[in-house]
């Protein structure tokens, strides 16, 4: 089975490619705007995660 099947797959590698940019080259809005990327994706990983709810007490703000 290809990996990029599985589900998580997009967001693992969006998140992992986040993480490897080096920070302090950018200036800080771009900062920021990584730091809300990483975070948002982080979040939903948590609400897409098998069993996500029964592991943590993570709440979404709306």
């Amino acid at each position: 089975m290809d990996p990029r099947d599985t589900p998580g797959y997009r967001l693992y590698r969006a998140l992992s490619n986040l993480n490897s940019i080096d920070i302090e080259q950018l200036d800080d809005p771009d900062r920021k705007r990584l730091a809300e990327a990483t975070t948002l994706l982080e979040q939903v990983g948590l609400l897409t995660r098998p069993d996500a709810s029964k592991e943590t007490d993570a709440t979404v703000d709306s």
